[in-house]
Parts: C-alpha cells; sequence; structure tokens
C-alpha cells in the first residue's frame, strides 16, 4: 500500500506545479508577442515592396512612376495625404520586424540535428535582417522629421563601395560582398521554384484557393527577388573587379538596370510585377506563418 505524502510533500509539488504552470503561461506569452512583431513587420514589409512594385509599373507604362529603392518610396509618401499617417504606421511595423529577427537571433531554439556551422549561419542571417530594418525604422523616422531622403540607395552604395575599395584587401571583400548577395539571390529562386516556403505555413488552416493563390505569388515574387538580388550582387563584383565604386548599385540602380535594356519596359515592367506579387506574399505570411 502507498503511503501518502506528508503535508510539506504536497506543499512542495503544489509549489512546483505552479511554478511550471507560469513558466508555460509565461513562455506562451512571450511566443504570443513575437507572433505579433512578426506579423506586423511581415505586413509593414509587404506595403514597403508594394510601393516600389507599383511606381516601377508606372514607369515602365510610361505613366510617371520612378524606379527607386524602398527608402526612395518612402520619401514620395511624404508629400501625399495621409502619407505621414502611413510612414508612422510602417516606422512601427520595421521596428517590429527587426525586433523579431533580433530575438531570432538570439532565442530561437534549432533542431536537433543543424550543425554549429548551420546554427550560426542562421542566426547571422536573422541578426543581419533585423540591422537591415533597424535601418529602415531610422530612415523612416528621419523622412518623417524632414531630415532623411536626400541620398538614393545608388549613392550610398558608390560611397560605400569606394571607402571598402580604400581598405586593404578591399577589393576582395567588396568581391565577396557581392558573390554572397548572389547567393541570397539564388536562395530566393530556389526557394520559389522548390516552393519550400510553404514549409512555414499553417496550411492546415488555409483554403484551397489562398493556398494555391499564396503559392504563385510565392513563387513570382521570390524569382523577382532572385532577379534583383542577382543584378546587385553582379555589378558589386564588376565594381571590385574594375576597382569602380560608380558600377555598385542598389535596388533602385537594379530596376534602373532593366529598364535600360532593350525592350527595357518588359523587363522592368515584369519585375516590378514580381515585387508586388513580393508584397502580397509577405501578407500572405503574415497571415499564415507559423512563427
Amino acid at each position: 500500500m502507498q503511503k501518502p505524502l506528508a503535508a510539506g510533500e504536497r506543499l512542495s509539488d503544489a509549489r512546483d506545479s505552479a511554478r511550471g504552470e507560469a513558466r508555460r503561461l509565461g513562455g506562451k506569452a512571450k511566443r504570443h508577442w513575437l507572433s505579433t512583431l512578426a506579423r506586423v513587420g511581415l505586413a509593414a514589409k509587404g506595403v514597403s515592396f508594394a510601393i516600389v512594385g507599383v511606381l516601377a509599373i508606372e514607369l515602365a507604362a510610361g505613366r510617371g512612376g520612378k524606379a527607386t529603392s524602398r527608402e526612395g518610396a518612402l520619401q514620395t509618401l511624404a508629400d501625399e495625404t495621409f502619407g505621414k499617417i502611413l510612414l508612422v504606421l510602417l516606422a512601427i511595423g520595421f521596428a517590429a520586424y527587426a525586433i523579431w529577427r533580433f530575438a531570432q537571433a538570439f532565442f530561437e531554439r534549432h533542431d536537433d540535428d543543424d550543425g554549429t556551422l548551420k546554427k550560426v549561419g542562421k542566426a547571422a542571417s536573422y541578426f543581419g535582417r533585423g540591422l537591415i530594418y533597424a535601418g529602415l525604422t531610422y530612415g523612416t523616422i528621419k523622412i518623417l522629421v524632414g531630415s532623411g531622403g536626400g541620398e538614393s540607395q545608388n549613392e550610398r552604395a558608390h560611397k560605400t563601395t569606394a571607402e571598402v575599395l580604400s581598405w586593404p584587401a578591399g577589393t576582395w571583400i567588396v568581391g565577396i560582398i557581392g558573390a554572397a548577395i548572389v547567393v541570397v539571390g539564388l536562395s530566393n529562386g530556389y526557394r520559389g521554384v522548390t516552393r519550400k516556403f510553404r514549409d512555414r505555413w499553417k496550411t492546415g488552416e488555409m483554403r484551397r484557393t489562398a493556398l494555391k493563390w499564396g503559392t504563385r505569388v510565392g513563387v513570382a515574387g521570390l524569382l523577382a527577388r532572385m532577379v534583383v538580388f542577382g543584378l546587385i550582387g553582379a555589378f558589386l563584383i564588376k565594381s571590385a573587379v574594375e576597382y569602380d565604386p560608380k558600377e555598385a548599385i542598389g535596388l533602385d540602380g537594379a530596376l534602373q538596370k532593366l529598364a535600360g535594356q532593350t525592350y527595357g519596359e518588359w523587363l522592368l515592367g515584369l519585375t516590378a510585377a514580381g515585387l508586388i506579387a513580393y508584397a502580397v506574399f509577405c501578407f500572405v505570411e503574415a497571415r499564415y506563418r507559423d512563427v
């Protein structure tokens, strides 16, 4: 016959159970906040790419518009009705995205079969994305207070590349960074063609139509990103080979390169449509991604 627990043992078990429940609820609350930050951030990311894509399509169609980076696209909002309100919302969204990525870099649990190199690579990737969106947050705030938007992404690329080229082994550093950007582009293309992005979706909650069209915009958007990143990386490599910082380009420069080609309006239009598809893909991610 099992001996009854003493009063002290029962009290200890109750305390342990209460602590376990508190940890469980605390972890659930943290996951809820991170999920909210991720979804807000993904939505803001989608809006920013949508603006770039719309401006580029207008340029390709001969209806004004321009080939610009996301910072340049945000600058166009400053003079629009309700533009300031949208910029405030985007700044909040970019900050949310940055915090989410930083949290992933430091706290995300890895698969048991992930090696050290893979873990470090993932953390570095998350941290790098967090830095990009922290920069976008800062840039958006500068536009809001009227002290930003004077320099294009192309101009910053020229200045930064010129600085790095002046360092010892600067040409190698620029070339390696360019190659890394090309790899990022190819990675986007691979994710698009293989549809691996769906592995992170809550497909069980999606209707058939949402899954079908979400997949289509994901493929189109990621292929457009492959083109853009491929151009940026290729011209950065060219900048290193020719020791000419003016060859370096940003997103605006990549779109301008497409516009300057034979049938440039079609190439620009297709890529711009792909960026809009990527924006819609970000909205699908915001709704269905398993964060």
